[in-house]
């Protein structure tokens, strides 16, 4: 089973953010809770860890801004 990863909604008022820096490497093993990237918004930054354990394909890029729900890796 696949799990899709999505920009989250980090507050009420949030529209979109920005990845700052992914901090795994496209197809790298992953486990529950371990830090795949950091997510900007306009108020903070914060480090979004893996929903579950597996192999991470990364779709997202690096220094781009994503709106909320927008898919931008799996994990399977």
């Amino acid at each position: 089973m696949s799990h899709e990863l999505r920009v989250p909604q980090l507050g009420v008022t949030m529209t979109e953010g920005e990845i700052t820096e992914w901090v795994v490497e496209n197809g790298e093993a992953v486990t529950e809770g371990q830090v795949l990237y950091v997510l900007a918004t306009d108020k903070t930054e914060t480090e979004i860890e893996s929903p579950a354990a597996g192999v991470i394909e990364i779709l997202g890029k690096e220094e781009e801004t994503y709106e909320v729900g927008t898919v931008i890796g799996r994990i399977v």
